[in-house]
This record gives structure tokens, sequence and C-alpha cells, in this order.
């Protein structure tokens, strides 16, 4: 069977059609964070603005939930519950997102899934008890699942090299909505109160403002968006340049890839530690060193708002690993961060003191937010047919993360916080040594060089598809995705070898 690439018009002419310099499929070979270069970068600033949004919104009540628990006389249990429920949503919301971009694209899937979640957050301004407060939290957090589509894009818009740096600023200046609702929403609801409402009245008017800041994201998506580099899906499946895909041929090919459900665990244990710290980390410093709601916003900020620096950095660092050593530099990178986070994470519950706890907590941030851009430095790479499955696979198994550890550790009082805390880091440490079994055979594992099969990218992207569908061509996306992918090799191995013309996809 021919596997060459389909010839494709002047090389010249389509790099002009982009600013930025790009491959063979027109994804950009470069970042240029502070660019907004129709449709990589743009893409980019649209991707993280609406996750900010959706971070603001679903973590806007707990730095005021000294305030509404005294207002709806809530329980530990009530706001246990809530937390849990927060992040629960977005699970299946997660793994429904990754196959929605798969078949419509990333525009359409995250603009829809904002617009749906906006009115739970304007209906927080009028709960009245603990059930209510538990249901708006729960559906506002399915837009948590915009993250998916977020790593989707990137991944759709940028090439290998620099894929992990996209996907790690992408995600990390997304979650800083995180940190940055601790200032945003205490500050908001102070306004409120010194205008002349009441202190129960204020924090309902607060809510008006991350829903509105949400709903815009979503516009502005929808008007100023592209799906992919030459378009969006829609445009391109009717032109015939982008082939229909089957939704249970997609699906098959990701919840079968054991690499997928692997790293939906591992995130779960470094995502999805960071959406528990969001929830408890502002009442855990107001709780247990009794400082004011305002102080303890701003140290709970910190935790977030290091995702300014910390989650592009892991990704920048898998990038640069895998420039140096590979697939398995990404991976040792990954394991080792998330280990140290897990370390400090068991520091944090240990330490009684302020000043020391916050030195801590912030080293723990850093390195509990590098792994997640670490995380989605790997994801491109397990499938090319189902790269949306595996993100949202992904991306749910950080949400699973989170509902289980909340539901151990800090539901109610069986664990006192810190307690809870200290524990969470083992399960870090733990949950993240499956690691080591994940394997590439073109590129080998943590432990492994690539199999002695010789087996190439095209071997193991061409794996996913049929005869029947290579005689349609469905595959050339995927054979130009395998050639782009080469620089996973690393400087290590001969990254001249071609592979032969004649390919039998071997079972991967």
């Amino acid at each position: 069977m021919d596997v060459e690439l389909p010839a494709s018009s002047d090389n010249e002419s389509q790099q002009q059609k982009f600013t930025l310099p790009v491959d063979s499929e027109h994804k950009a070979t470069e970042f240029r964070l502070f660019s907004l270069a129709k449709p990589h970068m743009r893409a980019f600033h649209l991707s993280w603005v609406s996750f900010f949004s959706c971070f603001v919104s679903s973590f806007a009540a707990p730095p005021l939930i000294p305030i509404i628990r005294d207002n709806l006389n809530l329980t530990a249990t009530d706001i246990g519950n809530a937390g849990v429920a927060s992040v629960s949503g977005a699970v299946f919301a997660r793994i429904a997102m990754g196959t929605a971009c798969d078949l419509v694209g990333p525009r359409l899937a995250s603009a829809s899934l904002i617009l749906l979640t906006a009115p739970a957050v304007y209906f927080t301004s009028i709960i009245s008890s603990a059930t209510s407060y538990l249901l708006v939290r729960f559906f506002t957090g399915f837009s948590l699942a915009t993250f998916v589509s977020t790593q989707f894009w990137m991944s759709s818009m940028f090439s290998a090299p620099v894929v992990g740096s996209a996907n790690g600023f992408s995600g990390g200046w997304g979650n800083l909505g995180g940190g940055a609702t601790q200032l945003i929403m205490p500050l908001v609801f102070s306004l409120i109160r010194d205008i002349g409402a009441a202190q129960f009245t204020a924090w309902r008017i607060a809510f008006f403002v991350p829903a509105l800041f949400q709903m815009l994201t979503a516009f502005s998506i929808l008007m100023f968006g592209q799906d992919m580099p030459d378009g969006n899906f829609h445009r391109l499946k009717k032109s015939g340049e982008k082939p229909k895909d089957e939704f249970s041929r997609v699906l098959y090919h990701g919840i079968t890839n054991y690499r997928g459900w692997i790293l939906a665990l591992t995130y779960g244990y470094c995502f999805g530690v960071e959406l528990t710290i969001d929830n408890i980390i502002a009442e855990y410093f107001y709780d247990r060193f009794n400082l004011k709601l305002h102080t303890a916003g701003i140290i709970a900020a910190c935790f977030g708002l290091a995702n300014v620096f910390s989650r592009p950095g892991g990704g920048y660092i898998s990038d640069a690993m895998a420039k140096r050593f590979g697939m398995k530099g990404r991976l040792w990178a990954l394991w080792v961060c998330q280990t140290l986070a897990g370390v400090f994470c068991i520091i944090l519950g240990m330490v009684g003191s302020l000043s020391v706890s916050i030195v801590v907590m912030i080293i723990f941030s850093v390195f509990v937010q590098a792994a997640c851009g670490m995380t989605f430095g790997i994801v491109p790479f397990v499938s090319r047919r189902s790269l949306g499955v595996i993100s949202g696979m992904t991306g749910g198994g950080g949400n699973v993360g989170a509902v289980v550890t909340q539901l151990i550790f800090f539901k109610g009082s069986k664990f006192s916080k810190e307690r809870g805390i200290t524990l969470m880091g083992v399960m870090i440490i733990i949950c993240t040594l499956p690691m080591c079994l994940i394997y590439f055979p073109q590129w080998g594992g943590m432990f492994f060089g690539p199999s002695s099969e010789r087996v190439t990218e095209e071997d193991y992207y061409l794996a996913e598809w049929n005869s029947k569908e290579q005689e349609k061509g469905s595959h050339h996306a995927s054979l130009k995705f395998a050639d782009n992918s080469r620089s996973e090799r690393g400087q290590k191995l001969n990254t001249s070898t071609r592979p032969s013309e004649e390919i039998t996809p071997p079972h991967v």
C-alpha cells in the first residue's frame, strides 16, 4: 500500500496564507505568546479567556462561603457536598466534549456549553437552601468541560515541537480563573456592599459579574474563532477537505487505547488535586489561622495564580525534554514533577505555621500545575483519529480525581482539613506510579526503548484506520501527523529513518 503523502500545492504559497510558519498540516511550528495572528494565535487567546471565565464562574462561591453559609445556614457537610457537585458534573461533560470536538469542532462545542451553563451562574443569585446551592454549583461546574475543547483546539492549531507549550499556556492561563476569582468575588462583594446593599444581598448581586463575563466569551468564540488552520469543521466537511468520520469508530479507538486511561488516572491527581484545593483552601486558611475573609482570599488566590507560569512552564519543559530525549523525556518529566507535588502536599498538611504553610502551598502549586501542563504535552500523541476522546477521557479523569478526593477526605468531618491534605499527597504519589506503564512502540517508554520490530510513526497512527477507510483516503491527515511527529524520537534516535512504502499496521 502506498503511504506517500498526497501531493500539495506550491509550498511557498501555502506558507503565505499564514502569519506564522506552518507544517504540512498547516499547524503553527512557532508559538508567539503576544501575537494575535489569525487563525493560530487568535484561537489561543479565545480559548484561554473563555476557559478562564468558566473557572471564575465555577469557583466564584468558595471565597464567599463564610457569608453564604451564614445566609443559608449551611453545614460543613452541605459545603462539602456542593464542592463535590461542582466538579462531578464535568466528569461526563468532558468526555462528551471530547467527542463533540471530534465531530463538530472545538468552536461550536465550547461556545454552546458556555452559553448553556451561564444561566446556572445567574440563578446562584436566587438560591435559598442547601439543595439549591448544591444544584447551581453542579450545573455551573459543567462549564469546566471547556478545558477539553481548549486542549483539542490547541492540538489542532500547533505542531508537535510546540504543542506542549500551547496546551500549557492555554490551560494554565485558563486555570488562573480559579485563583483570580478568590480576589475578584470578595472585591465585587465589598464594592456592592459599600454602595449600600445589605450583606446578604450583596453576595447575590456579585454573581451577575461572572455570568455576564462567561456569556461574552462565548459570543467572542462564535464571531472570531476558527476550528482548524484551514477553516471551520462545517465548511471543511462540506468541501470534502475533511472526511466525515464515524462516531462509533472515533469512540472505539479512544476508549480502547490504554494510554488514555493511565493519563486519566494520573491527571486525576494533578488537575483533580488542583480543583480540590480551589474548593477548600480559602476556608482552610480562614478557619485554621483565624484570618479575615479578604486575607484568606488573597492567600488562596496565590495557589491558582501560580498558573501564570507553572502550567505553561510544565508544557515548555515537556517540549524541551522531547527535543532532547523524545517521548521518554516527556514521560520522565511528568513522573518526577507530579511525585514532587505529592511530597509537598504531604508537607503542607503537616506544618502549623501560617508563613511556612503559605510558602509550601506555593511550591506545591507550582509542581502540581506544571504536571498538568506536562500531561497535555503527551495527550496529543496518544491518538490522531480520536484526539478529542483521549482529551475528554484525560480531562474527565481530572474531575473524577477531584470528586473521589473530596468525598474521601473533605466531606463532612471524618478528617480534619490538614489531615486530609496530607493523605491527598500520599494518593498523588501512589496514583502517579502507573505512568511507567505507558509505552509507544515507535518511541518507547520510561524504561524501554522503541520496539525491536522497528515500528514507525505511520505504523502506529495508521492502525486506527482499516483498509477500506484507507482506500477512501480518510487516513491522509494521520499520515501528515505521523510525519510531523517524528520529533518525538528525540536527538538520540536516528531521525533520518523513513518508513517503507509498504506498511501493514501492527496492533498497537
